[in-house]
């Protein structure tokens, strides 16, 4: 009577969900000062002060009927006209309105995507650790085939040796995702040119292109003045999917975009047909108002070195526990060594101190776990005693 696939998504959420959802159980038992949740990626920074003024100046200057109603599908004309020259000016780049579509996201900009370039037989390359919702979007969204590439877990960049072989005649696209999620990890300059040299190469030989889908809500939360390399400078066959949750701290009003540069291969048709999968969903368009929003308030960011120092009190701190840590370059996630093979085991052990995290297994990297740090400061420093005494146990 119902689609099973359906059913099975429905009756079971995420991994990270499920933690989330057990985290709020203990909060409603035990306080939410009691409850050390490290697992889910809500920023903990409120959004800068520009959001509430373009917001109240919206509906001010356009009255809630505009504010508030049906824009064009792939977004406002003039507000996709704005984040193009926002992105010009930042990355020297010569992007215009027609090179972007406007999503609930970036999870509908993935989606978008990978609905609008899967053919029967098509596969798509995640690289571990890879976000686990990917599998969802490309399995179950577009019907085609996920392949994992196991990780480097030396730095967590690109794995070349299992990359090289696993692109194949099927390989439709790869997916990257830099500063990572859960690693914390930048794909270095280095890093995208020699993917950048092996996707031209793998193309050429296959005798199509090979797309390079870039996922970048974390664009702007990088540490120690590292340098974000902008994708489409290094890769023609680009295709950038961006979202404002965490820039801006606007994870519930679901706004993002994707960019289709004019160099892509056939980028008009590629457009068109980003245009039809976001229909075929039912996307209808992003919302009105938040898509106004991110124009004016283009460029900005939330206050985000509470980030940074969160994650130095962290890496410090786990460091010194005799954690094996990678030390994050970006994002809000610091993803160490559990301190047991099993990283299932590890997390459900730590919950006995109410200490919440989301092993690596889901993220394509057993044996390690997640720990979001986009949480108040607070709640590491009085953390640290807890994992002191989850350490114990293991020595």
């Amino acid at each position: 009577m119902f689609s099973q696939s359906m059913v099975e998504l429905g009756q079971k959420r995420s991994t990270i969900r499920e933690i989330f959802e057990y985290g709020k159980q203990r909060i409603a038992q035990i306080g939410a000062e009691n409850v050390y949740d490290f697992s889910i990626g809500n920023p903990s920074v409120p959004a800068p002060e520009s959001v509430r003024d373009a917001v109240i100046d919206i509906l001010d200057t356009e009255g809630s009927v505009a504010a508030h109603g049906y824009t064009s599908a792939q977004g406002d004309a003039k507000v996709r006209a704005t984040l193009a020259e926002d992105l010009n000016r930042r990355f020297k780049t010569h992007f215009h309105a027609d090179n972007f579509y406007l999503t609930v996201g970036a999870a509908a900009a993935l989606c978008s995507c990978f609905k609008a370039l899967a053919e029967p037989g098509d596969e798509f390359i995640v690289i571990a650790p890879f976000f686990p919702e990917y599998q969802c979007f490309i399995e179950r969204g577009a019907d085609a085939k996920c392949v994992i590439v196991e990780a480097d877990t030396t730095a967590f960049q690109i794995n070349f040796d299992k990359l090289y072989t696993a692109i194949t005649p099927h390989t439709k696209a790869v997916v990257i995702n830099s500063p990572n999620n859960p690693s914390g990890t930048v794909y270095s300059e280095e890093t995208i040119q020699k993917l950048a040299s092996l996707l031209t190469k793998k193309s050429a030989m296959f005798g199509h292109p090979i797309f390079l889908i870039s996922d970048e809500p974390y664009r702007e939360l990088v540490y120690d003045d590292i340098t974000l390399p902008f994708i489409t400078k290094y890769y023609t066959n680009t295709i950038i999917c961006y979202s404002y949750s965490k820039s801006l701290s606007l994870p519930g009003e679901r706004i993002g975009y994707v960019l289709v540069p004019d160099e892509l291969s056939d980028a008009k048709t590629a457009y068109a047909a980003i245009c039809g999968a976001g229909r075929s969903l039912g996307y209808v368009n992003a919302p009105s108002l938040f898509q106004r929003v991110a124009a004016k308030c283009a460029g900005q960011t939330a206050d985000l070195t509470i980030y940074e120092k969160n994650r130095n009190l962290l890496y410090e701190g786990l460091t010194d526990l005799g954690f094996s840590c990678v030390k994050p370059q970006g994002a809000f996630y610091i993803f160490p060594r559990s301190l047991e093979a099993d990283a299932v085991q590890f997390c459900e052990r730590a919950k006995k101190y109410d200490l919440l995290f989301v092993p690596g297994d889901d993220f394509g990297c057993p044996g390690h776990v997640r720990i979001s740090y986009c949480v108040p400061t607070n709640r590491i420093v009085r953390a640290m005693d807890l994992f002191a005494k989850l350490a114990a146990e293991y020595r």
